[in-house]
Formats: structure tokens, C-alpha cells, sequence
């Protein structure tokens, strides 16, 4: 029995437990890699796989259509964020050409109890996002390439991801059914 006047927010729970999970991720990845570049990798392939499932579950939830432009597509990585993570990035520094901008956000769930030690400060520990970002963005045609400019973790201000349009994709029709 909860006594009464006791309630847990069960939006946070989960989001603490999810960090907490991630954060033991990060740790065995450390363990068992040879090097933080390595650790970095694994982390990034990690999140394009993610990436590459959860935009289904994404289009299925907002009934977002296709994409007019550059800019329409950083509202809808903002919504993502916003949806799956419980934030919503500022989206800033946008190129003069218009195929590059930034992701800010001033907390970031996936860091709220780390602390990174002297010998980890080449870690990307939250590059799970890029790897999120680029693998989502590929399977609706896009080619971006996606990094930190800034981390909280490092002594930054904020935290920043760029995000680099490079091309889009053809649609790929499987073979033998041209």
C-alpha cells in the first residue's frame, strides 16, 4: 500500500530509468571496446538502427506527410524530440544556403546523472542521437550527416547537434520488381 499524499510521476520514473539503462550501456560498451573512438561508433551504428525503426513509429503517431523543404524537416526532428525525449530543442544557426542547422537544448535527459572521467573526454557518450537523426532521416530519402558541436558534458554551455543536408535519396525499387 503507497501512503497517501504519495504519488510518483510515472513520466519521470520512466525517463530516470531510461537514463539510468543507457547510462549502464555506455558503461559495458566501455568495458568491452578497446577505445573510446570505438565506444563512439558502436553508439552512433546503435542509434542509426534505431533511427531506421522508430521513424514508422513516428509517422504513424503525428500523421506527418513528406517534407517541403530543409526547414520542415528541423520542425519535425524538433517534434521527435519532443515526443520521444520530453524535449524540445531550439533549432538555430542555420547555413546561408539552408542545408545546414542546429539542434539546442539546454538539458538533455540521456545526461542527467553523468559525470564523464579524465581518461573518457574523447567519448561522445550521446551519440546515439546522430546515429537516431541520420538513420530516420535515410529512410524518408535523405543523406545527412549529423555530430555535437557542443556537449554539457564537456563544459559546454549547451548542447548542440549540427545537421548537414547532403542529398536525397532515390527511391530504391527492389530488385525484380521493375
Amino acid at each position: 500500500m503507497s501512503r497517501p499524499g504519495t504519488r510518483l510521476d510515472s513520466k519521470k520514473v520512466n525517463s530516470e530509468l531510461f537514463t539510468l539503462t543507457y547510462g549502464a550501456l555506455v558503461s559495458q560498451l566501455m568495458r568491452d571496446c578497446d577505445n573510446v573512438d570505438e565506444v563512439n561508433k558502436q553508439l552512433e551504428r546503435m542509434g542509426y538502427n534505431m533511427g531506421v525503426r522508430l521513424i514508422e513509429d513516428f509517422l504513424a503517431k503525428t500523421g506527418s506527410g513528406r517534407c517541403y523543404d530543409f526547414r520542415d524537416t528541423a520542425e519535425k526532428i524538433q517534434t521527435g524530440f519532443r515526443l520521444y525525449l520530453g524535449i524540445t530543442p531550439t533549432i538555430t544557426n542555420w547555413s546561408s544556403a539552408g542545408d545546414e542547422f542546429s539542434l539546442q537544448f539546454e538539458s538533455n535527459p540521456l545526461t542527467e546523472f553523468v559525470e564523464l572521467p579524465d581518461h573518457c573526454l574523447g567519448l561522445k557518450y550521446c551519440n546515439v542521437l546522430t546515429g537516431v537523426l541520420r538513420g530516420a532521416l535515410e529512410m524518408v530519402q535523405m543523406e545527412v550527416t549529423s555530430m555535437f558541436a557542443q556537449d554539457i558534458l564537456k563544459g559546454d554551455s549547451c548542447t548542440e547537434i549540427r545537421v548537414k543536408f547532403i542529398k536525397r535519396l532515390e527511391d530504391a525499387i527492389p530488385a525484380g520488381e521493375d
